[in-house]
Order: structure tokens, then C-alpha cells, then sequence
């Protein structure tokens, strides 16, 4: 064999290992994220402290990108943590496959949530079929810890001509979570938030590890009930960036009409409370009006959500958990009418990050 044959021969056999090692990588994603249904993704876990505990992410909202948050925080939970997640999707009305926040009637692949352990939701102004819904109110009644972010204060909106048996959850985010809708508090798209520690809260487990939370978004006018114990308060900043000064106004509650100064005190930005419900189970809720896919990029609230999670399911919450991207992470500024066009439930795979705008 002469020295140039022995050259090309080592280059073939390069070649045919790339080549090897591409295809047992696309197997091994394949093997761990499943678009298991039309309208959902599931991403079985890495060995972890979540072992055979299965969460069920809801995304559907029009404004804060849940269709990217919740996918990111999915891999986070099942590779980083050994949780098993499911996410289910609003999806197209045309049946093309592709996910349309939109469209809040749909919910594909509900029955996933018969076998959650663990609901993570960001919904605004749901409405979905009796059959789908029947299978988030099952899990609700069964006592499920439900972690819910932003806009699901206002999860639900059932019209009022409706007589059906769920009109009820249109108060779901009053009843349950402990806030409905009350107003954007700080100035939408203007003033952003840094969420400060209540301080009879600094040692409450899902604080471990939560030292500086910022968002891009505004701060909710959120008033929890009693037995609602503040974990975070919002700071109104005058701005955009983590370090603009804190915003020094007086605006008007919506509540009694009277005046105070927008920091003074400061809004409830994340909180948690036990509730119990008309089945007479428990459920672990932690609520924050904090989650938009932007706001997330922030390592701490990501933490926090985690945290949520462990602490929902009873677990050891870590003292500094690990909350790394599995896959960079560039989300879509929030905004209605601001998601992107012909994404599909496939194209958020494990291996896989969002496609370039």
C-alpha cells in the first residue's frame, strides 16, 4: 500500500466514524425527547433526584412565549434533575402541525396529565374541550402541586353564556393560585422587575440558591391571601436593565382606589400556599407572576422554578441547583402576535435549540 493509499484509507475511516457517531447521537435525542403525540414533546430523564416522578408542562399563551419557556425548562428538569416532562401545546386549528399559541381551545395529548406527579403552567384565557379539561381538573382534584407562572393568574375564561361544569375555574387563579388579574402594576414593555426576598422568607427551601431574580417584564398588581406565605416582592425599576434605579411614583390601587407609592410596599412576585380543594386534597402551589421565556433567561428565577418543583413533589430541594441550558437558549421578546410561525413540537427536541428568527 503506498503512503497515498494508507492517507485516504485513514480519511474513509475518519469519515465512517463522524458519520457513526452522528447517527448514534441523533439516535440517543430521539430516544430521549418524543414527540410522543400531536401536540406534545416528552424528554426522558438522566439518572436524577426526580426519578420516576413525571411532570406535565402546559404551554398556551398569546404573550410571554410559554411555547419556548416551558420546552427549556422541560430539559432542564429531565436532564439536569431525572424528572420525566411531558409538555403539551396549543396548537394550529388547520391541523398542520405546527403550534399556535393562539388557538385557546386546544390542548392535545391532556391524558398525559392522568400520570402527572407535577404541573408546571403558563395559560392565559383557556377554553378547552370538556374532555381535555376534564383531565387538568382530575389532576387538579387529585391533589397534584401545581407550580403556575405569569398569566396564569388568569389561566381560564370560560364565556359567561356558558352553563358548563367548568365555568367555576375561570376563578381558578383567585381560588386556587391565590391572585387573579388585577393590573400591570409597573409600566408595560417600560419598567422591568427585580424580584427582593421577603425577609421572613430567606430560609423557605425554594429560596436555596435564589440571590438576584431580574425580568424584563412589569411587575403584576397581585394581592395573595393570608395563608399565602411571600416568598419574593417585585421591585418596580425605572427601566429595562438590572441595574436601573428603583422607579419613585404614586399610582392608584385597583382594589380601594387609594394612592401609594409604586414601591411602597412592593407587589408579591412569588409565593406559595396549601390548598385544599373540593375533592378534599391538598394541593402545593407555588405562584409567581414572573415566567415570561424572556424573563427566564435569568439563572436565579430559573433556580427558583426548580426549586418550586422539589419542593411541590416533597422532595430534598438542592442547596444550589443546577439550572444550565441543555441547549442555548435564545427566546422571542414577549409581545402578542409575537410567535414564531411554523414551529412544531419536533423542532424542540432535546438536542435541538430554537430555530433562528
Amino acid at each position: 500500500m503506498t503512503h497515498v493509499d494508507a492517507r485516504l484509507g485513514r480519511r474513509r475511516f475518519r469519515r465512517t466514524r463522524v458519520a457513526a457517531m452522528a447517527t448514534i447521537l441523533a439516535c440517543s435525542v430521539a430516544a430521549h425527547a418524543r414527540d410522543d403525540k400531536p401536540g406534545s414533546i416528552t424528554y426522558d430523564p438522566a439518572p436524577g433526584p426526580g426519578a420516576g416522578r413525571h411532570i406535565v408542562l402546559l404551554a398556551g399563551d398569546e404573550e410571554y412565549r410559554s411555547e419556548e419557556g416551558l420546552p427549556m425548562l422541560a430539559k432542564i428538569l429531565s436532564q439536569r434533575h431525572g424528572f420525566r416532562c411531558t409538555v403539551l401545546f396549543s396548537m394550529s386549528a388547520s391541523g398542520d402541525g405546527t403550534i399556535d399559541p393562539t388557538n385557546q381551545m386546544s390542548l392535545p395529548g391532556a391524558s398525559a396529565l392522568d400520570a402527572a406527579d407535577g404541573i408546571v403552567m403558563l395559560l392565559r384565557y383557556r377554553r378547552w374541550p370538556d374532555a381535555a379539561m376534564r383531565h387538568f381538573v382530575n389532576a387538579y382534584r387529585r391533589g397534584v402541586p401545581i407550580i403556575a407562572l405569569r398569566t396564569s393568574t388568569h389561566a381560564f375564561n370560560y364565556p359567561d353564556h356558558d352553563a358548563g361544569e367548568f365555568k367555576s375555574f375561570n376563578r381558578f387563579g383567585k381560588d386556587v393560585l391565590g391572585e387573579g388579574w388585577m393590573s400591570h402594576w409597573g409600566r408595560h414593555k417600560a419598567e422591568a422587575t427585580r424580584g427582593v426576598v421577603e425577609p421572613s422568607a430567606r430560609h423557605h427551601p425554594i429560596l436555596r440558591g435564589v440571590a438576584k431574580v431580574f425580568g424584563d417584564t412589569d411587575v403584576y398588581e397581585a394581592y395573595p391571601p393570608a395563608d399565602a406565605e411571600i416568598l419574593l416582592r417585585g421591585q418596580v425599576v425605572n427601566g429595562m436593565k438590572p441595574d436601573d434605579p428603583p422607579a419613585e411614583y404614586r399610582k392608584k390601587r385597583s382594589t380601594d382606589r387609594q394612592e401609594q407609592g409604586i414601591n411602597e410596599p412592593m407587589m408579591p412576585i412569588a409565593w406559595t400556599r396549601r390548598h385544599r380543594n373540593d375533592a378534599g386534597n391538598t394541593n402545593r402551589v407555588f405562584c409567581s407572576t414572573m415566567g415570561a421565556a424572556t424573563d427566564l433567561v435569568c439563572e436565579d428565577l430559573r433556580r427558583l422554578v426548580v426549586n418550586a418543583v422539589y419542593w411541590g413533589l416533597e422532595l430534598d430541594v438542592p442547596e444550589r441547583a443546577d439550572v444550565r441550558f441543555v441547549v442555548p437558549f435564545e427566546p422571542s421578546a414577549y409581545g402578542f402576535d409575537g410567535y414564531r410561525r411554523g414551529l412544531r413540537p419536533g423542532d424542540l427536541a432535546l438536542g435541538r435549540a430554537l430555530p433562528r428568527r
